[in-house]
């Protein structure tokens, strides 16, 4: 894969840094996507933006304006409230059908690139009940870009079966780790680094750290 060119769904947190950084490893030639629907906050395109400077990656930023108006939510409205789901609903976070066209218009950007190979952070084990992050949900569309373009792509999900203090590790492997801490945004609320220490983002994000760094203390 080295020699080969890649695709990374990038929005500037913790995730999809440390893929960017996985992807920066494994391939030759890295180019980032960001996808601009209008979120909660303009600081998300921001941060992804100066990462992807800093680190000297082909930046692409896409309008998905769209998004916003067909599906209200806590991350398209600021009037929405950050909350868990309950009783087996969905999180007032969840964006109906962003990964299906996050990854769709990352297929059609890597085939005009040349790119075989995308990249997401999307994760299974701390997925917060996201449909669209489901490991059957990827290989599902990787079947389906692949049909309608005439290619052949694969999707990578490097964190897919990861906990948040596994992901934290990686980015320790990679040597990222302080960059993915001091800067990253999760935060629902806009707040780089640590985070608001309060959403549910940033409690998943700061306990994966803290068992992390136990761990790491313990070796």
């Amino acid at each position: 894969m080295k020699k080969e060119k890649a695709v990374v769904v990038f929005s500037g947190g913790q995730d999809s840094t440390t893929c960017l950084f996985w992807a920066l490893d494994k391939f030759e030639e890295v180019v980032a996507v960001t996808f601009d629907y209008n979120q909660r906050h303009a600081a998300e395109i921001e941060c992804a933006k100066a990462i992807a400077e800093e680190l000297g990656v082909e930046h692409h930023i896409l309008d998905m304006g769209l998004l916003n108006q067909l599906a209200p939510n806590a991350l398209t409205r600021s009037e929405i409230v950050v909350k868990d789901g309950t009783d087996g609903s969905l999180p007032s976070t969840f964006v109906p059908g962003r990964n299906l066209l996050f990854m769709s218009f990352a297929g059609v950007l890597a085939s005009q690139l040349g790119a075989k190979h995308i990249i997401t952070g999307v994760c299974e084990t701390d997925f917060s009940g996201y449909p669209d992050c489901r490991d059957i949900f990827v290989k599902s569309l990787n079947v389906t870009l692949n049909l309608s373009m005439d290619e052949q792509f694969v999707i990578h999900t490097p964190l897919m079966w990861l906990n948040k203090a596994e992901t934290w590790e990686m980015a320790d492997k990679l040597g990222c780790f302080s960059f993915v801490r001091k800067k990253t945004l999760t935060c629902y609320n806009g707040v780089v680094s640590d985070g608001c220490g309060e959403c549910p983002a940033c409690k998943l994000r700061k306990q994966g750290l803290e068992d992390y760094l136990k761990v790491r203390a313990a070796i």
